[in-house]
């Protein structure tokens, strides 16, 4: 009997975990997608909260995390598992937002070269449509894309300091550096708008 056969085929994937669905997915997958289901119902509302977020529209924002699931379902079969699969997906997620940022600044740069009316283009400037949404999406378009990342993996996908760290590819310490720094900053340019 093989691998397959062993892992009883009638379970409640809602009831195992992370570990133990990635585990089913390596046995299960392309032909039995279940798990693989489970994991992305998990994930999906933070995963594209996280990408709205950072991304600051809803439309890239889906076309990455589409992007991302993608992704998870043709590499689940070759994740080993040496860090937590939440951990895997959100570093995923990361690099896919990384990718879709710089196209739609160069995009952007493109279409500011052929513009022809630069009062159009600078109006547009002053009043991004993410600060208009206000809450969190009104604080981070004051912080570059490193320190949003930071923020928005903290605050929305609650990671570990440690988890975005390894996400991000930086050591520990500077990650809580940034992050503090990040923090101090929009305190420093929001002390008092909440007065007023």
């Amino acid at each position: 009997m093989n691998t397959g056969q062993s892992l009883s085929m009638r379970y409640d994937p809602r009831e195992l975990s992370d570990e133990e669905l990635v585990q089913r997915a390596h046995v299960e997958l392309f032909h039995v997608t279940r798990a693989y289901e489970e994991l992305m119902r998990r994930y999906q509302r933070t995963l594209f909260n996280v990408c709205a977020r950072y991304l600051g529209n809803e439309r890239d924002a889906d076309d990455v995390c589409q992007e991302v699931m993608l992704k998870v379902l043709y590499g689940l079969k070759n994740f080993e598992g040496k860090s937590k699969f939440k951990t895997w997906l959100y570093s995923i997620t990361y690099n896919e937002c990384i990718t879709q940022y710089r196209k739609e600044r160069r995009k952007r740069r493109l279409l500011d070269a052929l513009s022809l009316d630069p009062l159009e283009e600078a109006s547009e400037e002053k009043t991004p449509k993410a600060e208009e949404r206000g809450g969190l999406d009104r604080w981070l378009v004051h912080v570059n894309p490193i320190d949003r990342e930071i923020l928005v993996l903290r605050f929305v996908a609650e990671l570990e300091f440690q988890e975005i760290a390894d996400i991000m590819h930086m050591g520990l310490s500077a990650t809580k550096m940034r992050y503090k720094r990040a923090l101090d900053r929009l305190r420093e340019k929001f002390a008092g708008v909440d007065e007023t």
